[in-house]
């Protein structure tokens, strides 16, 4: 296998509104040997699009799920279907250049086997505030809602050592994916991402966010019709994220407090997903 091959894995869910032009595009993206599609029982036409791509290119194949396991579990399924030495992990929704995996590829090699994430914005060119995060402290949050917001500002420079990028694009050696264990399949949606980062850290490798390789990410498109579906599983998952990690650091009053803490928020969050413009 080619040392800067790159198979990229796409889990889908209602997706029809970009999956067409995600496919198009990693198809004449630089370095891709294959797509791996993995789609979580859509409804829509997401998997007929899928297939006439997988019948124009061989190098596009595609597992239907019956049900939804979760984007995790979906990613993980993907994943083990890939054998070039890189792994990019592309949301549906995520509108790549020809050179941005190849790119991302020569960053992740320069720092040592990264995982490295995008500089990803808007179809109104603002910038993704999870693109670039630090890890989420609920303890510190208790004291001061401000640390709530996880974002981080841009440096400057071309290759930004962050804690957490967005899961949204993600390209790795499909070693290291493989050697912290993939995601965990425990989360349903959201916080995987954080998740993983951090155990990539642990096991010694950076992560980063390449700052000048921009990338268009079309936010939202299969939960705008099932925002409680999404609303109860990101709490659910900041609460797993909280276990995972800190919780056993912490004594019993603290535990409960950030219980309430975060799924307190969660009328706030369903609210707000219900007066976004669909």
């Amino acid at each position: 296998m080619n040392a800067d091959a790159i198979d990229a894995v796409v889990v889908t869910h209602a997706s029809e509104e970009t999956i067409d032009e995600c496919l198009a595009r990693l198809r004449a993206a630089a370095c891709v040997a294959a797509v791996r599609v993995v789609d979580n029982a859509s409804r829509d036409d997401t998997l007929a699009i899928v297939q006439r791509h997988a019948l124009a290119d061989p190098r596009v194949r595609f597992i239907a799920n019956p049900d939804n396991p979760g984007f995790a579990a979906a990613c993980n399924q993907g994943a083990a279907a890939c054998d070039a030495p890189w792994l990019a992990l592309v949301n549906p929704d995520c509108l790549v250049e020809p050179d941005t995996l190849a790119r991302l590829r020569d960053h992740a090699r320069e720092a040592g086997g990264a995982l490295v994430g995008a500089d990803l914005v808007g179809e109104d060119g603002l910038r993704d505030a999870a693109a670039r995060r630090r890890d989420p402290d609920f303890a510190a949050m208790l004291r001061d809602p401000r640390r709530s917001r996880l974002g981080i500002a841009v440096d400057g420079a071309p290759l930004q050592r962050v804690e957490a990028v967005s899961g949204a694009l993600m390209l790795l050696p499909r070693a290291l994916f493989e050697r912290v264990g993939g995601f965990d399949a425990g989360y349903r949606l959201h916080a995987e991402d954080l998740d993983l980062c951090r155990r990539v850290r642990a096991a010694g490798a950076a992560v980063a966010c390449a700052n000048d390789v921009r990338v268009v990410h079309v936010r939202g498109v299969s939960s705008r019709t099932r925002p409680w579906f999404v609303e109860w599983h990101k709490h659910r998952g900041l609460w797993r994220y909280y276990r995972s990690f800190d919780a056993a650091g912490h004594g019993a009053m603290t535990r409960a407090a950030v219980f309430a803490m975060i799924w307190g928020r969660f009328p706030v969050g369903l609210l707000r997903a219900l007066r976004r413009p669909g």
